[in-house]
């Protein structure tokens, strides 16, 4: 048995891309490039009015009050070849075209108009209102480089770029099967003395989908070897990465192991961490499993620290962006900790951290409110409130 830091170590040079592909921008959202995005032009690529207004020459004006007569008009999309006459304004919009020849725009609450004629009643000051070619950036420039994880807002730097597709990291493909004689789909355990609302499957999918995965399937299954077998070797056919759940104890039908048969060389067997202690990972060829506990916050705590680094490294970025601590003030007293790393469930406030009411492994409602992970060392003796500790986002 590892500590979690040598786990987290082994995921870290075992999570590497799995190859890369060019995808049309609208499908590319949440995934990590495998190429720069590079400007095909600058932006703007002309000088483009920043306000609605009007443009001169300065040689143009004269002391407030003065008159121009209005020789055009630019809006957003205009030729951008349009030149301004001499002793003439162009009435212009946000974002369109400078005539040749303006040095500025005057807006338009210091301007009234009447007919083709422009007054300026009110002192306007020293800005111009234009930004210049380029000033957003210029042809050529890197906009996203190799790495960068297409959010929500940079999905908007990649559309300025001019590219119809981009290069990016393919996205892991996996299959979660959940084990348990006593699991039922929500809605029917009800119908079945014994039977109980199968619910990590559901989190683990989430978890899954926002790091970048493609849940191919996700299956609820008794634990019957005639079952579990084929349903093994059909998810080591299909995914890159198979998470199991359940079934990872000693009982006599913890079958999550024996279900891969032979095949499995494991990356860690088991790791010293309260609570989720079961948890494993192995490789099965060129595929991965990973075996979660089958109680509800040890799945979704050694979820959060092994499958969310696992799946940044698989899509293309660092496994360790998925593993940040940080400080917080903890105003709840904390117990010392046994022989294992410990990872409590809080919440986060903006005055610090408190404790989750129930730190039971198999407690299901204080799990919505939990959004935080104290991290405690092998050892660590018990604290007052107001402690430092050092926390993950949960």
């Amino acid at each position: 048995m590892i500590g979690f830091q040598e786990a987290a170590a082994r995921i870290v040079a075992l999570a590497l891309p799995l190859g890369s592909e060019r995808l049309p921008l609208e499908q590319a959202a949440g995934r990590t490039l495998a190429g720069p995005v590079i400007a095909r032009a600058s932006m703007p690529a002309q000088n483009v009015s920043a306000m609605d207004g009007y443009a001169v020459r300065d040689a143009d004006t004269q002391a407030v009050p003065f008159s121009l007569p209005v020789g055009g008009e630019s809006f957003a999309g205009s030729d951008p070849s349009i030149v301004l006459t001499p002793g003439t304004a162009c009435r212009i919009f946000t974002g369109a075209p400078v005539p040749e020849g303006a040095d500025r725009v005057i807006v338009q609450e210091n301007i009234e108009r009447d007919g083709d004629i422009a007054r300026v009643v009110r002192s306007y000051g020293p800005a111009r209102h234009i930004r210049q070619t380029g000033s957003d950036f210029r042809q050529g420039d890197i906009l996203l480089p190799v790495g960068h994880r297409l959010d929500w807002r940079s999905m908007t730097s990649a559309a300025a770029a001019d590219r119809r597709d981009v290069e990016v990291f393919r996205a892991p493909r996996l299959v979660i099967l959940a084990t348990g004689d006593e699991l039922a789909a929500p809605g029917q355990a009800h119908e079945r003395a014994g039977a109980i609302p199968e619910s990590i499957s559901f989190a683990v999918r989430s978890l899954a989908e926002g790091c970048g995965a493609q849940v191919l399937r996700s299956l609820r299954l008794p634990d019957d070897r005639d079952i579990l077998r084929p349903a093994a070797s059909s998810a080591l056919a299909d995914a890159d990465l198979v998470v199991v759940i359940g079934g990872a104890s000693v009982g006599e039908k913890d079958y999550s192991r024996e279900m891969f048969s032979e095949k499995l060389d494991y990356v860690f067997p088991k790791v010293a961490i309260k609570p989720g202690k079961p948890v494993w990972l192995a490789k099965v060829g060129q595929r991965l499993v990973l075996g979660l506990p089958g109680n509800p916050t040890s799945a979704l705590v050694t979820a959060r620290l092994f499958l969310a680094p696992l799946l940044a490294g698989l899509s293309g970025g660092n496994p360790m962006s998925a593993l940040v601590f940080y400080s917080r003030r903890c105003l709840d007293a904390l117990p010392e900790t046994g022989d294992r790393e410990t990872f409590l469930r809080a919440i986060g406030t903006e005055a610090g951290v408190t404790l989750s009411a129930s730190q039971d492994t198999s407690s299901q409602m204080t799990l919505a409110l939990s959004n935080i992970l104290i991290c405690r060392e092998a050892g660590a003796p018990a604290v007052l409130p107001g402690a430092v500790v050092t926390v993950l986002d949960f």
